[in-house]
């Protein structure tokens, strides 16, 4: 299984805008916005994610990129 990245902190530079100042534009408290922006968000609702959007004007993927995990190597001959 892959992961979720989260590119909040990029769209966040990209618009020159502080996690504060979004804060307050779409009352989610700063506390909950660092989880999401430092990835450690275990999940996010759409509601929040829509006010994120509308508030920076992007689209969820602007925010949220799957990253599937490398294939894994097959064993080396005389590893067994």
């Amino acid at each position: 299984m892959g992961r979720i990245t989260i590119t909040l902190d990029n769209i966040l530079a990209q618009r020159r805008m502080t996690l504060t100042e979004l804060s307050q534009r779409v009352g989610v408290t700063v506390a909950n916005l660092s989880i999401l922006k430092t990835g450690k968000a275990r999940a996010v609702r759409f509601t929040t994610l829509a006010a994120i959007c509308a508030e920076l004007g992007c689209q969820p993927a602007d925010l949220l990129h799957y990253e599937p995990e490398p294939p894994e190597s097959p064993e080396s001959p005389g590893t067994e």
